[in-house]
């Protein structure tokens, strides 16, 4: 009876299909997303790495974790709001997977792509530096994926739909998001000035010792 009444108390709240209020929704969205991906990505590339892990054992465990924490997020607040379990599986699959897996295929390629990231110990800058940088990433390559989905009434449509919401504001992951950013950038590009190849020497040559 509760969680009939708590869908039915929300059921009114209309999903935007266009513009920028559509955009809003989607950002939302995304940055709700970006939460749990990130938290289980970390963990994952944290505990692989620290295990020693292979670079692809790092990978899937940061992947299912990121799965774990990103359907998390979205039950835990429907759970507590009185929905049953069925529905609340249903909702967080539907709402989720799409936007997990993009962002995952996106940071997981990334991190394998630069150079010694994978290998770097955790104690590392270069390590922190591309696991930001690739999640601020992923989640950028993820809005417009949730735009679409919402756009047609799926994704996280079907959690605007119960109006019930939960996690971090998106005003507090966006501000974590650009920092990430910023930092990720800085110690990547740090990192490509420290391995650039000094310039040769072309000061002025030695004069050749007189022969007496």
């Amino acid at each position: 009876m509760q969680a009939a009444t708590v869908a039915a108390d929300h059921h009114h709240h209309e999903m935007p299909s266009s513009g920028g209020a559509l955009t809003r929704v989607a950002l939302s969205a995304t940055l709700h997303c970006l939460t749990g991906c990130a938290i289980g990505e970390v963990l994952g590339m944290v505990i692989g790495t620290a295990l020693g892990f292979s670079a692809l054992g790092t990978v899937a465990l940061a992947v299912a974790l990121a799965f774990l924490f990103g359907y998390a997020l979205t039950s835990l607040p429907l759970l507590r709001a009185g929905l049953p379990v069925a529905a609340v599986v249903s909702i967080a699959l539907a709402a989720d997977t799409l936007s997990i897996a993009t962002m995952e295929i996106v940071d997981n390629a990334i991190m394998l792509a630069l150079p010694g990231a994978m290998e770097a110990g955790v104690g590392s800058l270069l390590f922190w530096g591309s696991l930001s940088f690739a999640l601020v990433v992923a989640g950028a390559v993820a809005l417009p994926v949730n735009r679409w989905l919402i756009a047609r009434g799926k994704g996280h449509a079907v959690v605007h739909e119960t109006g019930i919401h939960g996690g971090l504001s998106p005003r507090t992951v966006g501000i974590a998001a650009v920092v990430a950013f910023v930092f990720g950038s800085s110690v990547l590009i740090a990192e490509i000035v420290d391995d650039a190849p000094a310039e040769p020497d072309h000061g002025t040559p030695s004069m050749p010792a007189r022969e007496h």
